[in-house]
């Protein structure tokens, strides 16, 4: 046997020995290459952290005068009212997110490299997926603790019902983000992706119980806040935060983001794999 066959013998019994790596170890390295971006780019988490905590500067000075409406729970201030949804609209904000990075990575190559990989589709968006949960759960763990030490937020459910809250807006988040990763695998445009991402969360924030009570907002806009699955979340993060036993708004929040995580995941693989 010449060297030549020697060597084309040698790399065809590597090749057919050769295995991929584990679901887990693949989730591992793309979900840190998905982080590493943001932690290496100081503007961008500045930005992130920036955002909510405006928004919790203005909409707690803009709406306050609702605490003083008969509508409005008794014996609650209104920054221990709105905690909890700026949770929810900071986590509705990643997973939004989530849609415009996977849209980059279709775009620049990325994943067309994937392709040619032993890299299972379903192991680049649980990487996404578990990536922007991680980066969610740093954003909301800091909004609770600036709003805690400048904003004096001390609901009377303590720092339990605090992590209550903090938990559900980042399971919300979390399932949420699976469908806006489904709609990228099936847009491909980053501007489409972005412009109907940004239409859904503005519709979901602020048709919604996050500000003021749904009894106080217009009828019309009322049958779209008792549709509204982030209604039922940020009540349901208030009624842990303010230390009220869990009611119907957890169990609904929990069934609703079990079926949207599915259909979401499912959507998004096929979506992927079209190629």
């Amino acid at each position: 046997m010449t060297a030549l066959e020697h060597t084309v013998t040698r790399d065809a019994v590597e090749t057919a020995t050769w295995r991929a790596s584990g679901l887990v170890t693949q989730v591992t390295v793309l979900a840190v290459r998905a982080l590493r971006p943001v932690f290496l780019d100081p503007a961008r988490v500045f930005f992130s952290l920036l955002q909510p905590l405006v928004m919790l500067l203005l909409f707690s000075q803009v709406f306050r005068s609702v605490a003083d409406t008969p509508l409005f729970p008794k014996g609650v201030s209104y920054i221990d009212y709105l905690v909890p949804a700026i949770l929810f609209m900071t986590a509705t904000t990643v997973a939004s997110e989530s849609a415009v990075s996977m849209t980059n990575d279709l775009r620049n190559g990325v994943l067309a490299r994937f392709r040619s990989m032993p890299v299972r589709p379903v192991s680049v968006l649980i990487a996404r997926s578990v990536a922007d949960l991680m980066r969610g759960a740093m954003e909301l763990a800091l909004v609770l603790i600036l709003a805690t030490l400048v904003f004096g937020y001390s609901p009377s459910g303590g720092l339990v019902g605090m992590l209550g809250a903090l938990l559900l807006a980042l399971t919300t988040g979390w399932s949420l983000g699976w469908v806006f990763l489904a709609t990228a695998t099936w847009l491909r445009a980053t501007e489409n992706v972005q412009a109907l991402s940004v239409l859904v969360v503005i519709v979901l924030q602020f048709a919604s119980s996050a500000f003021v009570p749904v009894a106080a907002l217009p009828e019309y806009i009322q049958a779209v806040a008792h549709v509204n699955p982030l209604s039922y979340g940020i009540t349901a993060a208030r009624n842990l935060s303010l230390g009220n036993a869990p009611d119907t708004a957890l169990y609904v929040t929990l069934l609703i983001c079990g079926l949207i995580s599915l259909v979401g995941a499912f959507t998004a693989v096929r979506g992927f794999k079209r190629g």
